[in-house]
């Protein structure tokens, strides 16, 4: 952490830790005192001080005498005001605190935001309050939807509350018992996954790079998310997925890339037996059913009104004969 050019690897630890955050650091130079363990103790304490990150505790385990150390993070600017140093140094004006798509790691810290009207100025409810609430820096923003955002966030909210409730829940003939990892490929406010915040499951919300910068909401509701570019495969291990949820996402993605491949990234991360959902204009839904009845997934249900589906399919244990024959020559 330290050893890095001028501390970038825990600058961008600072990057990403909200005002008055957290960061807990379990090492051998907290609780070891050889001489290299204390040379990196001396380095990361004068390293944190000069970040003015508070050293909060230093607890050692009695049992196997691990110890960790935590930092918090300064909720406000006094410190940085007052340093005889500016080192490492604060980011120019210019440099965007809020980019976060293809950004390389930069040597300087962002100034904390003091103003209640912007991100990470004030510290979010507790929860679930913060998962249903939306947070205080939407009030001065634009909705995806058109409408103000806070309208939008609580718009979208009960919206699928209701789809999960009256739909999803019961009408689809999904085992949710069986469902423990969950996807929504295109997440937006992450309406869907707060709409399960009551099952026994966790959703990756994932945050096209082509649509709206909805990833610092889906943080701010306590929930998990990341950006990607579903025209490229998804960093994930085969088959890890029991269910992927897909909202208005192919209609828009096969005007930049091939939706047959899309697919194929849909078969190589959803397990066997696991469901997919695609919302979207009739058209878009009748291709995505087309391609799985081509890979033998069995169509759950499907749907339209005013020129928009609704399909559910459960993926088989399908493979083409091709793909066997390989698999036993290899044997």
């Amino acid at each position: 952490l330290v050893s890095t050019e001028g501390g970038k690897l825990l600058l961008e630890l600072n990057r990403l830790l909200r005002p008055g955050g957290y960061f807990v650091w379990s090492a051998t130079p907290v609780y070891r005192k050889n001489e290299e363990d204390s040379g990196i103790w001396k380095a990361m304490s004068e390293l944190t001080k000069a970040m003015c990150w508070k050293l909060v505790t230093i607890k050692k385990d009695k049992l196997n005498e691990v110890g960790a150390a935590v930092f918090q993070k300064p909720t406000s600017n006094r410190c940085y005001n007052k340093r005889t140093q500016n080192k490492p140094p604060l980011c120019k004006e210019s440099d965007d605190p809020n980019a976060a798509w293809n950004v390389l790691l930069e040597a300087c810290m962002h100034k904390v935001p003091e103003d209640s009207s912007k991100r990470g100025a004030v510290w979010p409810k507790q929860w679930p309050q913060r998962l249903e609430t939306a947070p205080e820096w939407l009030s001065s923003q634009e909705g995806v939807y058109g409408k103000p955002a806070e309208e939008d966030f609580n718009t979208d909210y009960e919206r699928w509350k209701t789809i999960v409730s009256k739909s999803y829940l019961n009408g689809m003939g999904i085992d949710w018992s069986s469902v423990r990892n969950v996807m929504d490929m295109r997440a937006v406010y992450g309406g869907f996954a707060a709409a399960l915040k009551d099952l026994k499951l966790w959703v990756m919300n994932v945050v096209p790079i082509d649509s709206a910068d909805t990833l610092p909401i889906i943080y701010e509701r306590g929930l998990f998310g990341m950006y990607h570019d579903w025209c490229e495969s998804f960093n994930t291990y085969p088959r890890t997925y029991d269910l992927l949820h897909a909202d208005h996402l192919f209609s828009a993605l096969k005007k930049r890339c091939n939706l047959i491949s899309v697919m194929a990234e849909v078969d190589r991360i959803l397990r066997p037996q696991g469901t997919f959902i695609v919302r979207d204009d009739v058209e878009t839904v009748g291709e995505v059913e087309r391609m799985a009845k081509s890979m033998k997934w069995e169509v759950r249900m499907t749907y339209s009104k005013d020129n928009e589906g609704l399909l559910s399919v459960q993926k088989t244990f399908w493979r083409p004969k091709e793909a066997e024959t390989i698999k036993s020559a290899i044997a």
